[in-house]
C-alpha cells in the first residue's frame, strides 16, 4: 500500500483539525486507494501554507523571525513557488498589519507607465494624464508595498526607487513637491539578480538595499514530502468550490504526482488538481496521469541522467510541441505550465530554447 495516498474529510477550519496521516483503504474501492483526509496540526505549517517539509518550516521561521521588525525582505525563487503568500505572510504578522497591503507587478505594466504607477503623476504630466494619480508608495503609507518581479524594473527608475528606500522621499510625476511615505517594501524575484548586477543590468546599490533579509522559497521538487498534502488542500478546496463531493485518489495517481519534477512548481499543480476536479464525476479524484507522464518522460529521457536545467528545457520542449508553440491562451504552453507568458519566454531565453523556422 502506498504512503502517498491521501483522503479527504469535511473540514471547516484545515489548520485546526487533527486527522493521522495514516492510510486507510475505500470499501469496494481498488486496495491501493484511500481517502482524502483532513490535515492535522503538523501538516499545516500556518500562515496560509501547506506543508511538514524541513525547507518550508526554514522559511515560516525566517519569516517570523522578520516580520516585526521593519527590514526590506527579498523573497527569492522559481515562479509558482508562492512569493506573494510569503510577502503577505510578512505584512500580516507585522505592527502594519492593520495598514494597506499594496502589491505591484514590475513585469505587467509598460516601462513607460510603471514610474507612475509608483509614484502617481499630476494632472497634465503627460498625454493620458487627465488627472491626478495616487502612487503606490503613498497608498502604502505605513504598511507594506510588495513589487514582484523586481528584476524587471527599469534601469532608469532604479535609483528612484533606491531614494524612496533610503529617504522615504519622492516626488510625483509632474511635481515638484517632495513627498514621504513610511511604507515597508517587500521585493520577490524569480532571476538572478546578483547575476543582473555583474552584467550591468541591475543597480548594485539596490540590490543591497533589498538585500538586507532574503528568503529562499524552495521549488516543489526540492519538498516532495508536501505534495500529498497540497493535493488534499486543492482537491478540498476545487471540489468545495465547485459543490462536487471527491472523498479519494487512486495511489497510482499520487505516486506519478510526487514524482513528477513541477517546472511551475505549486501553481503548476493547483492548476493540475482544478483540471482534475471538472474532470471528476464521482468520488475519485480523476488525475489526468497520462499529462502527467508525459512530463515525466520529457523529464527524464531513457539512460539519462541530466541536471535539473536539462529536464526544465526537456519539459517545456515537450509542452511547446505538444500546443504547437502556442504560448498564451487557454490551450497555450504557459497555461499547461501553470505560468505567465512572460515568465514562459524568459525561461525559453535563459533556456536557449527558440521557436524552430516555419517550413516551405
Amino acid at each position: 500500500m502506498s504512503a502517498h495516498a491521501v483522503s479527504l474529510a469535511e473540514t471547516d477550519r484545515l489548520e485546526s483539525v487533527v486527522v493521522p496521516f495514516i492510510p486507510v483503504p475505500r470499501p469496494g474501492s481498488d486496495i491501493d486507494a484511500q481517502p482524502l483526509k483532513g490535515l492535522g496540526p503538523d501538516d499545516a505549517v500556518g500562515e496560509g501554507m501547506v506543508g511538514r517539509s524541513a525547507a518550508l518550516r526554514q522559511v515560516i521561521e525566517q519569516l517570523r523571525m522578520v516580520a516585526p521588525t521593519d527590514a526590506s525582505v527579498l523573497i527569492c525563487g522559481e515562479t509558482g513557488t508562492g512569493k506573494e503568500l510569503i510577502a503577505r505572510a510578512v505584512h500580516n504578522l507585522s505592527g502594519r498589519h492593520a495598514h494597506p497591503f499594496v502589491k505591484c507587478n514590475c513585469a505587467a505594466i509598460p516601462t513607460g507607465l510603471l514610474e507612475a504607477e509608483l509614484f502617481g503623476h499630476e494632472k497634465g504630466a503627460f498625454t493620458s494624464a487627465v488627472g491626478q494619480r495616487i502612487g503606490r508608495f503613498e497608498l502604502a503609507n505605513r504598511g507594506t508595498i510588495f513589487l514582484d518581479e523586481i528584476g524587471e524594473a527599469p534601469l532608469e527608475l532604479q535609483p528612484k526607487l533606491l531614494r524612496v528606500l533610503q529617504e522615504r522621499e519622492y516626488e510625483r510625476l509632474g511635481s515638484s513637491r517632495t513627498l514621504h511615505t513610511d511604507a515597508r517594501l517587500v521585493a520577490a524575484t524569480n532571476v538572478d539578480l546578483p547575476g543582473m548586477v555583474e552584467a550591468k543590468r541591475f543597480r548594485a546599490d539596490l540590490y543591497y538595499r533589498l538585500n538586507v533579509f532574503p528568503i529562499h522559497v524552495p521549488p516543489l521538487r526540492e519538498r516532495p514530502e508536501d505534495i500529498p498534502l497540497l493535493v488534499r488542500y486543492f482537491a478540498r478546496d476545487c471540489a468545495r468550490r465547485m459543490n462536487r463531493r471527491i472523498t479519494w485518489v487512486p495511489a497510482a495517481a499520487m505516486d506519478a504526482l510526487v514524482g513528477y519534477s513541477w517546472p511551475g512548481n505549486i501553481r503548476e499543480l493547483q492548476n493540475l488538481i482544478e483540471r482534475a476536479v471538472i474532470r471528476s464525476a464521482g468520488e475519485r479524484l480523476e488525475v489526468p496521469v497520462s499529462e502527467i507522464d508525459e512530463g515525466i518522460g520529457a523529464a527524464k529521457p531513457s539512460g539519462s541522467t541530466g541536471t535539473l536545467e536539462d529536464a526544465e528545457r526537456a519539459h517545456i520542449l515537450a509542452t511547446l510541441k505538444a500546443t504547437r508553440w502556442t504560448l498564451s491562451g487557454p490551450h497555450g504552453a504557459a497555461k499547461r505550465l501553470g505560468i505567465n507568458r512572460s515568465t514562459l519566454q524568459f525561461r525559453m531565453k535563459k533556456l536557449g530554447i527558440e521557436r524552430p523556422p516555419l517550413a516551405g
